[in-house]
């Protein structure tokens, strides 16, 4: 046999052992739900009356508010050093236990944080019968934890707590966990570390992205996961705090509408009181008739629905929106200057103060975080680079598809070396109603798209302000006027020059993380596919 041949015959046999590795994980999750379902609380299990150290461990009762102990907790994150000595109660989820002899090693875990706790059998802290009780507990049982913070001579790598451990004195179980569907240290493995064991001949586990969906409470308990909505969470803030400091006002507008709110057929449809009803596609519509109300400023982070069937790596049926708008004076520049300071805020905010969670998602989905300002491009500019790359067929007034945009993304980072570009002046056919025509070309618009890493994550423009061209406009988009009457109407008395975006919340964390599916950004997707969990 050749080497080529032996090669082959080996990515065949790995091929072969990582599918049936991923079918054996969706059938134990399988019969671990029907366990579930069938399988009651285990009773609670407590020691033996002549243990002698029967008061420091069991289970507890139901915790059902029946008493205030003054009993102090420490965080998990929070065991350093300098704590060395003292006696600490932590309450986590105990992520490994291994048990040899009379010892125990047990790995707590609270949120992203974890700590190594050891148990040493001698009768007087520590019986066999409690370190018997701590190795037959169920993984991702709530457990509390009490002993004596050391600083052990080595570090321990596998902690995030690394120059601490616990010598525990007391351990009792809060919460018992049935039988997983997964394990959580596969669901929490790097492709790259599976890479390497394959290379030596060795198949490791993995979760498929259905199964962890199935199981979004379980999967989002890994560290990776916990990091990332901690993200979500702040990319909100900052957001808000950008708005706020640019005399932005915050506000809330209706979710259900009576007509499209983007146009087209992408639109969740009911009955509403005895008349049709929608869900709103966006808070465009409002946004702009607050603008008419001298808001001068808004902004908005809420849900936004689609019903597109489109089943792909960034499309969801629900997401939240991150929107504003803002009146103009004189260019839509002015618009893509908020922007540009927005995600520098982002950038910078994510990268400072959050680096904790940023290392937590690189070391299972490694990334390079964005720094850089933004390019701005033409759309005719950045067809031009498309067309110079050997794309000579492109449309110069059709629509981006997923496949150009990475390529044009590629380019513009190869040439101006950053992730990060706008792309304006897009091609009116392919805009909104409400998108103001470029004064020089009515084939072309005042609008823009926002990319990051070749994938568009806003899209925006300078919108219509006057009725008569707004009608117009809407007629031509094949939208009912009657149906968005009061929105037109808004204009008639008066309205500032104005403009504004939308920005996919869990696609900017997706493409910032350099993420490859927008699911794992989003807490419980929701996609053509999938209502529940």
């Amino acid at each position: 046999m050749s080497a080529e041949e032996a090669a082959n015959l080996s990515q065949e046999l790995s091929d072969k052992a990582a599918l049936k590795a991923e079918k054996d994980a969706k059938k134990a999750a399988k019969e671990a739900r029907a366990q579930q379902r069938g399988v009651k609380q285990a009773a609670p299990t407590q020691p033996d009356a002549d243990d002698p150290c029967a008061s420091q461990w069991g289970d507890y009762a139901l915790v059902q508010s029946q008493e205030i102990t003054g009993r102090k907790w420490t965080k998990v994150e929070q065991l350093t050093p300098e704590l060395s000595g003292q006696e600490v109660l932590v309450r986590g989820r105990l992520y490994t236990v291994r048990g040899k002899g009379k010892s125990a090693f047990l790995m707590i875990r609270q949120r992203t944080a974890t700590v190594q706790a050891v148990m040493f059998a001698d009768d007087v802290k520590v019986s066999k019968g409690m370190v018997k009780y701590a190795c037959g507990i169920p993984k991702e049982s709530i457990v509390d934890v009490g002993g004596i913070l050391t600083c052990p001579e080595a570090k321990i790598e596998s902690a995030t707590q690394k120059d601490v451990e616990l010598q525990v004195t007391s351990i009792r179980v809060v919460s018992r966990a049935a039988a997983l569907p997964f394990e959580l240290v596969d669901a929490a493995r790097s492709d790259a570390e599976i890479a390497a064991a394959a290379e030596k001949g060795e198949v490791l586990a993995s979760v498929s992205q259905d199964v962890r969906l199935d199981n979004r409470a379980l999967d989002l308990r890994t560290p990776a996961n916990q990091a990332i909505f901690k993200l979500q969470s702040a990319v909100c803030q900052l957001f808000r705090e950008a708005m706020l400091s640019q005399d932005f006002q915050e506000i809330h507008t209706p979710k259900l509408i009576a007509g499209a709110s983007e146009g087209g057929a992408a639109v969740f449809r009911f009955d509403y009181m005895g008349r049709p009803g929608c869900l709103a596609q966006s808070p465009q519509l409002y946004k702009q008739m607050a603008i008419c109300a001298d808001f001068d400023r808004v902004f908005e982070i809420g849900p936004v629905f689609r019903a597109e069937n489109s089943y792909t790596h960034r499309h969801l049926c629900e997401f939240t929106g991150l929107d504003f708008e803002m009146a103009i004076y004189e260019h839509y520049f002015e618009v893509l200057d908020v922007i540009e300071h927005l995600f520098m805020h982002m950038f910078n905010g994510l990268a400072t103060k959050y680096a904790a969670e940023l290392e937590a998602v690189q070391s299972q989905y490694p990334f390079e975080p964005i720094a850089a300002k933004p390019v701005r491009l033409t759309f005719a500019e950045g067809i031009k680079l498309l067309q110079d790359d050997g794309l000579t067929d492109v449309d110069p007034l059709g629509d981006l598809n997923t496949e150009l945009e990475r390529r044009l993304g590629k380019i513009v980072k190869d040439k101006y070396g950053t992730d990060f570009y706008i792309l304006h002046r897009y091609p009116m056919a392919i805009r909104p109603f409400y998108t103001m025509p470029c004064p020089d070309d009515p084939a072309y618009s005042n609008s823009f798209d926002v990319f990051i890493r070749g994938e568009e994550i806003i899209s925006g423009a300078q919108r219509v302000h006057d009725p008569e061209l707004l009608t117009t406009r809407a007629v031509a988009c094949g939208i009912p006027v009657d149906t968005i009457q009061a929105y037109i109407d808004s204009f008639k008395l008066g309205a500032s020059p104005h403009g504004g975006c939308g920005v996919g919340m869990e696609r900017v964390v997706m493409l910032y993380c350099g993420l490859n599916n927008i699911r794992k950004t989003s807490m419980f997707p929701r996609d053509p596919k999938r209502l529940e969990p």
